[in-house]
């Protein structure tokens, strides 16, 4: 990535983009501060990435004050935005398509986001089987015996990312 002219021209260099990366360091601020899940696994990953989506998507960090830190109605705006549910897919597909309509083609703060939509709704990552109906401990299974294994299944990233931000979101 070439440097950015002082001079306000621009000098023909590659566009940074700074959005996309700050909200994707508070992302993860959050995510460490929380302690969930260590840095280096996809399930981090998944939720870093799910919570820069929010964060950016909803435009919470347009308005943050010198000091860095979101007040408690931004917060409490992206505790909402993070709850759980089908609604949070069809709203980031549907601004998505806002952000590149506005930013025009080729943004490269867009392009970020896009990109790590993709990833969440293309990767699916192996987890515990949240929907699974579980017998209650004193009924019997099946077959008399007690299976001891939890049930896993291959999920898209953002199902197991969102709840994840969420709680970190809890968290702060």
């Amino acid at each position: 990535m070439r440097c950015e002219d002082t001079d306000g021209t621009g000098g023909g260099g590659l566009p940074v983009p700074m959005a996309w990366l700050y909200t994707e360091y508070v992302a993860d601020e959050l995510l460490r501060t929380g302690d969930l899940m260590e840095p280096t696994t996809l399930e981090f990953r998944a939720g870093r990435d799910a919570l820069a989506l929010t964060i950016f998507l909803s435009g919470l960090l347009r308005e943050v004050p010198v000091s860095g830190a979101l007040s408690e109605a931004r917060v409490d705006e992206l505790r909402v935005l993070t709850a759980y549910g089908a609604t949070w897919r069809s709203w980031v597909c549907e601004r998505l398509v806002d952000c590149e309509r506005r930013a025009g083609p080729g943004d490269p703060d867009v392009a970020l986001a896009r990109a790590a939509w993709r990833w969440l709704e293309e990767t699916e990552l192996l987890a515990a089987d949240l929907d699974a109906i579980v017998p209650a401990p004193w009924e019997p299974v099946a077959g008399g015996a007690h299976e001891e294994g939890e049930v896993q299944v291959w999920t898209p990233a953002w199902q197991l990312g969102l709840p994840l931000g969420h709680l970190a979101v809890h968290l702060c």
